[in-house]
């Protein structure tokens, strides 16, 4: 056999084995199609053997979750705002030849399919609940994206809104309210800061305005107690004093009437101290509120000598049995 024509075989028959061998790396999937036709021969991860000239391997993808950055969208919300939004989606193959068959392109259909979800979602909010109802509408494009996808073979597990942007007209409108909106809520505060003031102050003056009268009223008090007690210590002091006289003047009297009975000439003496009692007495009158005006008959001393004898020495017999 000729060396060259052997070579020739050797070749082609390298190249047949070479076609018919085929290597799937893990995670991955391969279609093949049998004369133009797909006859459900799946390539699974590891060393695989197709026929030449008659099996072609069409379609070689990844079953592992996936990354689709969806670009940023203008959007308009329902109180006619405009607004740009991107997302991030999640998506991963569960039927490969589903994804291959039943779309011509199936990450440009998904592109397509999201973006018109997202301006339907926007859509149907108002610029405010495109802020605060984030994870709403996270779930909602979610359910209606792995809905309308399931034909395709694709399971959607994730949708993120990343970002969200008014145009810069709606932005510096936003700015100003918000800083209307803090000048607002500062007035308020100084408004109570002050009112919290004045009524921390006129409170105070209220209270020490009672605290003065109940320490007027307590001096006032403590005043007329010790008035009250001076007064009765004074009665208490003048009483004792009238009753100390009066027991001298008893006991001197006693003393005289003792001695006039020895003695005639002792009589002079009591007479004596009874005008003195006599004169004490109308002088008290005198200096008494109720005063009156007494006359003094000379004639009536001795009389009245006598009768003061016998006051005062009752008055000493009071005070005794007192």
């Amino acid at each position: 056999m000729n060396p060259f024509a052997l070579l020739i075989m050797l070749a082609l028959g390298g190249g047949v084995a070479a076609n018919s061998i085929r290597i799937i790396n893990q995670g991955d999937e391969a279609l093949v199609e049998t004369l133009g036709r797909y006859n459900g021969k799946k390539l699974k991860p590891g060393l695989n053997f197709t026929v030449p000239f008659v099996d072609r391997m069409v379609y070689k993808q990844t079953i592992r979750e996936k990354v689709l950055d969806v670009p940023p969208q203008q959007c308009i919300t329902r109180d006619n705002v405009s607004i740009s939004v991107d997302a991030v989606v999640y998506w991963r193959i569960v039927d490969l030849e589903k994804a291959y068959y039943k779309v011509e392109s199936l990450q440009a259909a998904m592109v397509n399919l999201i973006l018109t979800q997202i301006r339907s979602e926007m859509g149907q909010l108002e610029l405010d609940e495109t802020f605060t109802a984030r994870a709403e509408i996270n779930e909602l494009l979610l359910r209606e994206l792995d809905i309308s996808t399931d034909p395709w073979g694709v399971k959607v597990t994730r949708v993120e809104l990343r970002d969200i942007a008014p145009s810069k007209a709606v932005q510096d409108s936003m700015e100003l309210q918000m800083t209307a909106e803090r000048k607002k809520r500062a007035s308020v505060l100084t408004s109570e800061g002050e009112r919290d003031s004045a009524i921390n102050s006129a409170r105070g003056r209220a209270e020490s305005a009672v605290l003065d009268a109940e320490a007027r009223q307590k001096s006032v008090i403590l005043d007329a107690e010790a008035e009250q007690k001076t007064i009765v210590l004074r009665a208490q002091a003048h009483r004792q004093e009238h009753v100390l006289r009066a027991q001298a003047t008893a006991e001197a009297v006693e003393v005289l009437a003792q001695k006039i009975k020895t003695d005639p000439n002792a009589r002079e003496a009591l007479q004596f101290i009874l005008a003195q009692e006599y004169l004490a007495m109308g002088r008290q009158i005198g200096e008494s509120e109720s005063s009156k005006v007494m006359f003094l008959d000379p004639r009536s001393i001795p009389g009245a000598l006598e009768s003061m004898k016998s006051i005062v020495g009752e008055e000493a017999d009071n005070q005794r049995l007192g």
